[in-house]
């Protein structure tokens, strides 16, 4: 089960990131943290942010998606652990953190000073679009995200499910794998969500959960390459079911169950213990989910092209399941 538990009794989403709060307790999976409100992961052996939360102090701080953390209060991070630059960089709310920040894409790093708040997590976006299209943005994959999306699929369906569902997980960095398991689920009707791999090759199957059963109306996901962990596993399941296509670019790429074990100088180790594969086979871990059809959206680009497409895609697709 996920998150896994490690001798002091932290527990730990699975997918090798964490959120920079105020402890590295669980409470970002629950629904609130203390923190700057924003997920971190090892990339290229770099700090990196995977993406800040919505409206947490480091989205407003001028945070983003793939940003580098180059240095904390002054401090280079340089052969620093992520567990060691959660801990700097985790205090008490109303207290400030310096973070020295290289935007991606951009050759000169710039210092950021993030206020310290508490966090307030809803998982969930929902909304209807023009032309009766379904609008569900999944953020993280926290304990109470199942119920979230019942809550919106049961909206949907009372007003239309003719114009299909666009689920959006781009800048997703995961949560729990029993989460996403159940997520799934709600779109799938049999089979497996996905199935890993230990150390001595022992294998465990994640399979699809009893539900209300397939809905009868066409999915288009959006991902992107900060979408990660959970987020890639849905996207996994979805394209090897046949059940969506997914628009975007290549997933983050951090499919793997993680350890963490305490020592007794207060130091630790984190290790993976098992890697996480698609229905079909794909290994997430290292080369990520590639959509079957891919959009960059460049940096600089005035419209949401990645949205542009699944539309166009939702509205092709609809009529085959009238």
């Amino acid at each position: 089960d996920a998150p896994v538990s490690n001798s002091r009794g932290f527990d730990l989403p699975l997918g090798g990131h964490f959120s920079v709060c105020f402890s590295m307790e669980s409470e970002d999976v629950h629904g609130s943290f203390e923190g700057i409100g924003a997920h971190v992961g090892m990339r290229d052996n770099l700090i990196t942010i995977i993406a800040p939360m919505p409206d947490s102090p480091a989205e407003k701080a001028g945070i983003l998606p793939g940003d580098v953390i180059l240095g904390i209060d002054g401090a280079n991070t340089e052969n620093t652990t992520l567990l060691e630059a959660v801990s700097k960089i985790r205090g008490k709310r109303g207290t400030t953190v310096d973070l020295l920040i290289l935007h991606l894409g951009y050759s000169n790093p710039e210092n950021i000073t993030v206020k310290r708040g508490v966090i307030q997590l809803d998982s969930i976006h929902f909304e209807i679009m023009p032309d009766d299209i379904g609008y569900l943005h999944i953020s993280s994959f926290t304990e109470s995200t199942k119920s979230e999306v019942q809550k919106a699929l049961k909206e949907f369906k009372a007003s239309t499910e003719s114009g299909g569902l666009i689920i959006d997980l781009r800048n997703n960095p995961g949560g729990l794998l029993t989460s996403v398991v159940d997520v799934a689920s709600l779109f799938l009707d049999r089979g497996m969500v996905l199935y890993e791999i230990d150390g001595s090759h022992a294998r465990k199957d994640w399979k699809v959960k009893p539900s209300w059963g397939q809905q009868n109306y066409p999915i288009v996901v959006i991902m992107n390459q900060f979408s990660a962990s959970a987020s890639e596993v849905l996207c996994g399941a979805l394209m090897d079911h046949g059940r969506a296509t997914v628009v975007g670019t290549t997933s983050f790429g951090k499919g793997s169950v993680n350890i963490l074990r305490s020592l007794s100088d207060g130091s630790g180790i984190y290790f993976s213990v098992a890697h996480w594969f698609t229905p079909e086979g794909t290994l997430i871990e290292g080369s990520g989910i590639t959509p079957d059809v891919v959009v960059e959206l460049p940096k600089d680009s005035k419209s949401d092209l990645q949205m542009e497409k699944a539309l166009e895609i939702l509205k092709q697709e609809r009529a085959d399941f009238g």
